[in-house]
């Protein structure tokens, strides 16, 4: 069985539930450290759950055509190692569930076996006008099998 970090995709690839995205560490996502900014760590998130949308079919062109877009409302993150340039990690995103127009998701960083970071996510689907709305049914059809099972609408 191969992973995504044996075939590399463009977007990454699901496991079951959990969307994985391979990503390199390059020299402009470090400090004077020589270590992941912090900053970067959050730029990887948020490819992670762009690419997991982009896959599911409702990336950001879509949404835009029904008037909808996401806004990052609570991001919590925990950083537990440091990760260097040119290394390979994996950014791990699960959509949890939906409640109203929230969409709580789960997400780490992980090099190998180890997790260097992790995050709790709350968005919000909101209108033209920045006013917060339920997510449309493409959405929630899309996202249906990736939920938990726990998920409302």
């Amino acid at each position: 069985m191969t992973t995504p970090t044996d075939t590399p995709t463009l977007g990454g690839a699901f496991e079951g539930r959990e969307h994985r995205l391979p990503v390199r560490v390059y020299y402009e996502d470090t400090d004077f450290t020589g270590f992941v900014y912090h900053a970067s760590y959050v730029r990887f998130f948020e490819r992670g759950r762009s690419d997991f949308l982009r896959l599911v079919g409702v990336d950001h062109v879509a949404m835009a055509q029904v008037q909808t877009a996401f806004a990052v409302v609570r991001l919590e993150v925990d950083f537990l190692r440091a990760a260097g340039i040119d290394e390979s990690l994996m950014v791990c995103t699960t959509f949890d569930t939906i409640k109203g127009p929230r969409l709580l998701m789960s997400q780490r960083i992980t090099r190998g076996d180890q997790v260097l970071a992790g995050a709790k996510v709350e968005a919000v689907c909101i209108d033209p006008n920045g006013r917060a709305r339920r997510p449309p049914p493409q959405l929630l059809l899309a996202l249906q099998a990736k939920l938990a099972a726990g998920a409302k609408s």
